[in-house]
């Protein structure tokens, strides 16, 4: 079977957490040729090691996805050295403030992932789509999770947050899509192993147990369980490829049907 991106390089911002890195493993898998970019190069360097172990190419890069000067020359560099960039994933954390009610909360807590997330989605994009709509062809990524559409209690910004970010990528399609390039934004109803602190929290708020809660989200899927972040990776590296060639403005639904469109 055919690998889904050989050939391709892909620079995944936040490369260095739980989804950054399932999402580059899956690159990896799939024949790419990953660049990993992050803040900490200790993380990007156990996710390179895990992916050369497994026969995989990547690289790392010590970048501030909110500073746009940093991002511009991690950009560049990759162009330098491969080519040309054919898909940009974005998946840096928004320290947002879960668990207290939007009354109670400061406005800087309540805005800060609403600022994080549009500034770092707007730059990484910026800086790469030129690049893309020189070669034609490219694929444009993000993350948000369930609260885009559900209206979750105690999330903070983070529901505002993901809709922004759903938002931005229609627009950004919109505009990019005659020039070749494809925009995507998955929503995860988020994996367990990638969210146990806010798990806890939520759980502490109203009483249960951490298994309680996860008890409670898994009963509002379809498929009664919650996506592996595994799930997440594999989809992203489909959307990435020319098997969803004709998918743009898209938000495929990788919730296992906690949300339902």
């Amino acid at each position: 079977m055919p690998m889904l991106l050989a050939d391709k390089n892909a620079v995944i911002y936040g490369a260095g957490g739980a989804i950054g890195g399932a999402v580059a493993r899956a690159f990896a898998r799939e024949g790419a040729k990953v660049f990993l970019a992050g803040r900490t190069e200790a993380k990007l360097q156990a996710v390179a090691g895990e992916i050369a172990g497994s026969g995989g190419t990547a690289e790392t890069a010590q970048v501030d996805a909110l500073d746009e000067q940093s991002v511009n020359e991690c950009v560049a560099g990759i162009v330098k050295a491969a080519g040309r960039v054919d898909v940009s994933f974005n998946a840096i954390g928004l320290d947002e403030v879960q668990g207290i009610p939007l009354i109670e909360m400061s406005y800087d807590d309540f805005a800060r992932p609403i600022t994080i997330a549009t500034r770092t989605q707007f730059l990484t994009a910026k800086a790469v789509a030129p690049h893309m709509i020189g070669a034609g062809s490219g694929v444009i990524m993000m993350i948000t999770a369930s609260p885009s559409r559900i209206p979750f209690p105690l999330v903070g910004g983070f529901g505002v947050t993901c809709a922004a970010l759903e938002g931005f990528s229609r627009t950004l399609a919109a505009e990019l899509g005659p020039k070749g390039v494809r925009v995507i934004c998955l929503r995860s109803a988020g994996s367990v192993e990638s969210i146990e602190d806010v798990l806890d929290k939520h759980a502490g708020t109203i009483g249960m147990t951490r298994d309680e809660f996860i008890a409670d989200l898994t009963d509002m899927t379809l498929l009664k369980r919650l996506p592996s972040l595994a799930d997440v990776g594999n989809v992203a590296a489909l959307m990435a490829s020319d098997y969803a060639g004709a998918m743009t403005g898209a938000v495929p639904n990788v919730t296992c049907g906690q949300v339902v469109d």
